[in-house]
């Protein structure tokens, strides 16, 4: 499936406009913040493709592309955490996406087994974990 979603040119229209145009990068992508819709903790940061995006809004829940793995990944599939997607939302010039989430499962979003993929402070320079 080639998802596709329609460019939009003028500046005013993108911002201010009822078209969702996102704007991926030169390798197809945008990113992707994922927070909980209840208590607003970010949880992760990912990336998406066209396909993605599209089906993300078709389902409800959350799928990404994996850079790594270099394959469109449905989030939960394996780990029993999948995300619920509260509400979508694109920001100003349309090159980032917000998901806010109800993690499924153990309630964790982190390939780590942390509730958060951002689970580490970064004090004097070096990094420090917290639960």
């Amino acid at each position: 499936m080639t998802a596709t979603f329609p460019t939009v040119q003028n500046p005013a229209a993108l911002e201010q406009g009822k078209t969702l145009a996102p704007r991926f990068d030169a390798n197809g992508l945008i990113a992707a913040v994922a927070t909980h819709a209840d208590t607003g903790e970010v949880l992760m940061l990912a990336w998406m493709n066209a396909e993605a995006l599209s089906k993300t809004l078709e389902t409800g829940e959350a799928w990404y592309f994996s850079r790594s793995r270099d394959e469109l990944w449905h989030k939960g599939a394996t780990s029993g955490q999948v995300q619920v997607v509260a509400e979508a939302r694109i920001d100003c010039d349309q090159d980032a996406v917000w998901l806010k989430v109800w993690p499924q499962g153990d309630g964790g979003a982190c390939h780590t087994g942390a509730r958060s993929c951002f689970y580490r402070v970064i004090e004097n320079g070096k990094l420090a974990a917290r639960p």
